[in-house]
């Protein structure tokens, strides 16, 4: 018995002590429920997500993970801009940052209503790439997202295996 549980049950307690640890403070995974990120994350898709991602190493277009508040839930986007710059889309879905457009290669554009958006400090401005029907920043009562809410850099996707690798 004794045996057993040199060899069996202590080794079993370790790698979930491990495994608990670090999904509460290195990574969290992260399951795609909506297609609002297409093609770059397909709806059931599953993430590694980073929590050691510190937002000073921020890049725009890098693909994030918050809480909304506002919609009590965990979303995947886009990060678009940052605290202080003003982001314009005009009707053909054309998106400026401080009269500069952007390249995204990644998104599909949507008509609709020019609109305009300042970026108060200490909060960040995303959009889903599926543009047509991602429910994003230009829908939301308040498009800012705080800093504090964001919880890390989504890095790499496991599932499904034909699509594993690491996010663009």
């Amino acid at each position: 018995m004794k045996k057993f549980i040199n060899e069996w049950v202590i080794p079993v307690i370790i790698a979930i002590a491990i495994v608990l640890f670090l999904n509460r403070f290195i990574f969290i995974l992260v399951t795609v429920p909506t297609g609002s990120m297409e093609t770059a994350i397909m709806p059931g898709d599953k993430l590694y997500v980073n929590r050691l991602f510190n937002m000073e190493n921020a890049k725009r277009g890098d693909i994030l993970v918050f809480h909304s508040d506002e919609l009590n839930e965990k979303l995947v986007k886009r990060l678009i801009a940052f605290p202080g710059e003003t982001v314009e889309i005009n009707e053909t879905g054309e998106v400026f940052i401080d009269g500069e457009r952007i390249h995204e290669p990644y998104a599909k554009e949507a008509k609709g209503p020019a609109q305009t958006y300042k970026v108060p400090e200490g909060t960040y401005f995303f959009l889903g790439d599926n543009r047509p029907i991602s429910v994003d920043a230009r829908y939301w009562s308040n498009p800012y997202i705080p800093e504090d809410k964001i919880i890390g850099k989504a890095e790499f996707r496991f599932f499904p295996l034909h699509r594993i690798g690491i996010l663009k």
